[in-house]
């Protein structure tokens, strides 16, 4: 594998960017790597500085359903850019997604568009506390919800892999109204629910976890939540920023049938722009200003661009419903890394749901945050680098998903099999 420019452009970054990357797992610290950088992308196909190519199981971390430089999608980028990028006035095609957000998720009635998860997440919050009247916020320990300040408490994602729970430049004021729950553990959130029930103003929770590693919610568990709620009047948050039209035209909600107040959308709904929306039902979004008090702004909110990206994006999933070939392609390429592994005699794990995927070093079963972080990254790390001399680039850090999209192709999949046998860890 060339290095070269790869190399002078880290080198280069660095000098102007902190860590040479604009988020941290980009910088491939945890997996003892150099990170690489791409001048281009088609399918299921990255290239980069040094023309190395490589087949993408990150997509971008997750929104690039349908490949890299699908050509739906940039018809429709490039016929809305002729018109102008920006406004700062409603169009159209906002209330087009819009629409098609609502169709597609029964618990959603109404839907603000942001610029991106962290945001709608951040607005999901300060909506449940103007609702509600309360303060307080339960998340589960491993989950990421962005980088917002009262949400950095035990986080996952990047948070994982660089070893640190939370992030300096948070005030202890503002972590203090978030309380902490073990995922998958309902007997400790009604415990929680004892002691605080009149002050929590809502549960957020990824239904499927992506950032301690892919990890579902057991649904007794997502059921138990659900009943707490009601029951204290505190309203139920889904973070489905990742899992939202990936598990299915929807999400975790129609595979689980157990609706959220409040549901979170990124990725997927922006077609690889930027983009963010929170949605929910009719009484509580009206809490939302002009219509209510609860103040949320954007400039870039509802750009032209990224919604038509979206609604291209959105079309060709309604159109095609790639999703079981998609989660067929993805058991058998789990299934064969699987069953090298343990011929091998390597421990592990896969947990598998839909086209979303992790692989742990790690004897399992993984199903909270405590047993994710037992797994090897050290061995993870191998495995990384093994995988990216062999051209196929995988997410680098253990606590991440890997992706497929209606772009891989069964050689492309053999080929990934085929490295993995090749594996010496």
């Amino acid at each position: 594998m060339k290095t070269k420019n790869n190399a002078w452009l880290y080198k280069k970054a660095l000098k102007v960017i902190p860590g040479g990357v604009n988020s941290p797992v980009r910088a491939f610290k945890s997996v003892g790597a150099d990170p690489i950088f791409i001048e281009k992308a088609k399918g299921a196909v990255l290239t980069d500085a040094d023309d190395n190519r490589y087949i993408d199981y990150c997509l971008s971390w997750g929104p690039m359903i349908l490949g890299h430089a699908h050509k739906a999608v940039l018809d429709q980028v490039r016929k809305t850019m002729t018109k102008g990028t920006s406004y700062g006035i409603p169009t159209p095609l906002e209330t087009t997604l819009a629409e098609m957000i609502v169709e597609a998720v029964d618990s959603i009635e109404k839907v603000r568009l942001v610029s991106s998860g962290t945001e709608a997440v951040m607005t999901a919050i300060r909506l449940a506390r103007g609702a509600t009247g309360r303060d307080k916020i339960v998340k589960f320990t491993g989950c990421y919800h962005g980088h917002v300040d009262h949400l950095l408490v035990q986080a996952g994602s990047g948070l994982t892999t660089l070893g640190s729970p939370s992030s300096p430049g948070v005030p202890a004021d503002f972590a203090k109204h978030t309380i902490l729950a073990p995922y998958n553990d309902l007997p400790a959130v009604e415990k929680l629910f004892s002691e605080h029930a009149s002050t929590i103003a809502a549960v957020i929770i990824e239904p499927v976890a992506g950032n301690m590693g892919v990890i579902s919610a057991e649904k007794p568990f997502l059921q138990g939540l659900r009943t707490l709620c009601d029951k204290h009047a505190s309203l139920l948050i889904f973070d489905e920023v990742i899992t939202g039209f990936r598990l299915g035209y929807c999400g975790a909600q129609k595979l689980t049938g157990i609706p959220a107040d409040l549901t979170t959308l990124g990725k997927i709904i922006g077609g690889g722009f930027p983009i963010g929306a929170v949605g929910g039902r009719d009484d509580i979004m009206r809490h939302l200003s002009p219509e209510g008090s609860v103040y949320q702004a954007g400039t870039l909110s509802g750009n032209p661009v990224c919604v038509a990206a979206g609604i291209a994006t959105l079309t060709q999933l309604k159109e095609t419903n790639p999703y079981p070939h998609l989660e067929a392609m993805t058991l058998y390429l789990c299934n064969e890394i699987s069953r090298i592994l343990k011929t091998a005699g390597i421990e592990h794990t896969i947990n598998r749901i839909g086209s979303m995927f992790t692989l742990f070093f790690n004897p399992g079963p993984v199903t909270d945050y405590d047993s994710a972080v037992k797994s090897d990254t050290s061995r993870y790390a191998a495995y990384f680098r093994h995988m990216l001399d062999f051209g196929i680039y995988l997410p680098p850090s253990q606590f991440e998903a890997n992706f497929l999209s209606t772009a891989h192709t069964q050689p492309q999949i053999e080929k990934t099999i085929a490295a993995v046998a090749k594996l010496r860890i």
